[in-house]
């Protein structure tokens, strides 16, 4: 996964109850890492929250999903308007490599890594508790950077939650039993 030309469409099951996803954006680092860390850019794309800048620091996500694309659509059943976690910094060197926690025993790492005038973003979500677990994750995550690379390229994004849907199916059929 080094490679920009070995990009997967999907994430890809890396490890035990571990996830990558790689997305090549438009740079440059700082911009992109901004959208990391500024909650006004990441509520755009993820979840709001103020982010402390150094290891160890607490910080609540909020998710909003329902807000991301600016279409209205029905959110599927079990999902609440608003979600909340609060998570740890993990790891804050700007503007490469970001991780935090993902409760209960999880964690997050983004890395940041120019490549010419674009920006290879790596995620990595471990410890995942399950299957079922790793097909949410998954496509969630795939969904959420597929939104910040609309974002980052000027572009409208699809909306949220009919293509978490159709992402979510994919994910069953593509993470192995």
């Amino acid at each position: 996964m080094n490679s920009m030309n070995l990009l997967e469409k999907y994430g890809t099951v890396s490890a035990p109850a571990e996830i990558t996803i790689q997305r090549k954006l438009p740079g440059p680092i700082e911009r992109i890492w901004d959208y990391l860390t500024d909650s006004d850019l990441r509520s755009q794309w993820l979840a709001s929250g103020i982010m402390p800048n150094a290891t160890g620091g607490a910080f609540e996500l909020v998710w909003r999903n329902d807000e991301l694309t600016g279409e209205p659509e029905t959110r599927p059943e079990g999902f609440p308007e608003e979600q909340r976690m609060t998570s740890e910094i993990v790891t804050f060197e700007a503007p490469h490599h970001l991780a935090f926690t993902w409760p209960p025993r999880g964690e997050v790492s983004i890395e940041l890594k120019p490549v010419g005038s674009d920006v290879l973003l790596t995620l990595v979500h471990k410890c995942i508790s399950d299957r079922k677990n790793m097909v949410m994750v998954g496509a969630g995550w795939h969904m959420h950077l597929d939104i910040l690379a609309a974002k980052a390229n000027g572009r409208k994004p699809d909306p949220f939650w009919q293509g978490w849907l159709r992402l979510r199916e994919e994910y069953e059929r593509l993470i192995p039993e």
